[in-house]
């Protein structure tokens, strides 16, 4: 086979594929120029001049007005095109110079986090710093380190405030406190002088109430309605006692112990105190009776902020009463701050306010047993009372009256037994039952509100409402209702029809919410 023949043979096979496609391209540049051939629509219309009459010319106006309008379409067509295709081309070139800056400044955030975490981990470890690392930190970060190298060189303090208590304190002369006013007498005179001097009025059962559960626990819990002066209460005795209680407004977000207490901060070399803790530890230089106000303390579960305070304050030994603030000792410590330890202070009580609503939390059985709890539901009626002033108060003489009311007014033998009966009759009609610390809180609350002028009774009807019956809000009260008339009769057979009001009026009011 010769070179000739497959040379034709190629030229004609391929050149059908190729002619055919130059025929197109021809075509359509062929038929683009004589779509804008206007010299061809000008001959056109010139040789038709004498032939069109004058339909045929306004037939032939409209033709070349269409074709002019299709004509400008076809261009406008066009150069949208344009425009759009450069415009994405345009858009396509700034996005991708928004991804590569958007990778480029995540990788200066990973390196500074990575300064960041070199930093902190050298500061917390304290460890010295070589040359290549310093030339790494940022300016600032660096005038940072050299501040706290120099404090921790001076050997700086980390408890500001607890070092200023021990400058106030250091020369304290105590005063002459009122040793011979008795627990009766606190109660007339703190209540006169809420009247006198505040405006305040109170029923004189619950000051005693409020008094004597002093005698049983170191939390005593007041609530009922908005408005009944709840907080005002401790916050008076503190006014009548020369010494302003601590208020302490309980935030939603309380979660654990340093809410209370603070914590230290590792990077800062300083210990974050709140009011409370300087508070605990000023208490720990005088006498003098602290309250601590915990406002509206159920806005945040109270086991989780105070759940080791619970457990402190439980402790049989005051010895034990301790709460571990630092791990290690400093030169600079304030002087009460013992191995890094803090002895919670005889001499302070804490008084929570809660209101039960939508917006706080249900107070548990835990907290509950290890407090008193004080319904205030009313407002105080005015009455007129003379101008009294304030006392001074030694929390010792007040442990020793308290003491004393519980050796010379002991619950009889009559009342326990009644006690016990009663308790028989709950836990088979109910099926619950309390423990030990509350009949311990019962022989303690009662001599004390006896010794501040009510009546064993009273005080028996008041903790077993408040201590006791309580608990049958847990309970599902629609299967209970029949059973809480028979328990209102065995009151009566107990106790007396005239006695027991707290009890009964609190089982009623069970009975109408089912």
């Amino acid at each position: 086979m010769s070179s000739d023949t497959i040379f034709g043979f190629l030229y004609e096979f391929l050149g059908q594929f190729f002619g055919s496609l130059w025929s197109i391209v021809v075509a359509l540049f062929t038929g683009i120029g004589n779509a804008f051939n206007f010299a061809e629509y000008g001959r056109i219309i010139s040789s038709y001049t004498t032939k069109l009459g004058g339909l045929g010319w306004v037939i032939a106006v409209l033709a070349i007005v269409v074709l002019a309008a299709v004509l400008v379409l076809l261009v406008f067509l066009v150069v949208m095109s344009l425009k759009k295709f450069f415009r994405f081309r345009k858009k396509a070139g700034s996005t991708n110079d928004l991804i590569q800056e958007v990778n480029a400044l995540n990788k200066e955030v990973m390196r500074l986090n990575l300064e960041k975490d070199k930093i902190l981990s050298m500061k917390i470890s304290q460890i010295g710093l070589n040359p290549n690392e310093i030339s790494q930190l940022t300016g600032e970060e660096m005038d940072a380190l050299n501040n706290q190298e120099e404090v921790l060189e001076d050997g700086g303090c980390r408890f500001f405030k607890l070092n200023e208590v021990d400058q106030k304190w250091a020369n304290y002369v105590p005063p002459e406190y009122d040793n011979e006013i008795t627990l009766e007498q606190i109660c007339d005179t703190f209540r006169n002088f809420a009247c006198s001097k505040m405006r305040l009025y109170y029923d004189i059962k619950i000051i005693r109430l409020f008094l004597a559960s002093f005698a049983s626990t170191r939390l005593i819990i007041l609530q009922g309605i908005s408005g009944t002066g709840k907080t005002s209460l401790p916050y008076a005795f503190g006014k009548f006692l020369q010494n302003d209680a601590i208020i302490t407004s309980i935030q939603p977000s309380w979660r654990d112990r340093t809410e209370l207490f603070g914590y230290f901060n590792e990077f800062t070399k300083k210990y974050n105190e709140t009011e409370l803790l300087r508070a605990m530890y000023e208490a720990t230089y005088n006498e003098n009776i602290y309250l601590v106000i915990l406002d509206e303390m159920n806005i945040a579960r109270v086991e989780y902020y105070f759940a080791e305070m619970l457990s402190i304050l439980e402790m049989p030994s005051r010895d034990e009463w301790v709460v571990d603030l630092v791990p290690n000792v400093w030169d600079t410590d304030p002087k009460h701050i013992q191995n890094g330890k803090l002895y919670l202070p005889e001499n302070m009580w804490y008084i929570g306010t809660a209101n039960n609503d939508d917006s706080t939390f249900a107070i548990t059985d835990k907290v509950y047993d290890r407090a008193m709890p004080i319904e205030i539901n009313t407002k105080g009626i005015p009455f007129d009372a003379p101008q009294t002033g304030p006392i001074n108060l030694n929390y010792k003489h007040l442990e020793e009256m308290l003491n004393t009311a519980k050796r010379e007014n002991l619950v009889s033998d009559a009342s326990l037994k009644k006690v016990e009966m009663l308790d028989d009759y709950v836990i088979e009609h109910f099926r619950l039952a309390f423990g030990n610390r509350i009949v311990k809180q019962m022989r303690e609350f009662i001599p004390a509100f006896v010794g501040c002028g009510g009546s064993e009774l009273d005080g028996l009807d008041y903790v077993l409402a408040r201590k006791v019956l309580r608990k049958f809000e847990s309970l599902n009260l629609s299967f209970i209702r029949d059973e809480i008339d028979g328990l209102c009769d065995y009151l009566d057979q107990l106790f007396g029809r005239e006695n027991m009001l707290e009890c009964k009026d609190y089982l009623r009011r069970l009975q109408k919410l089912v």
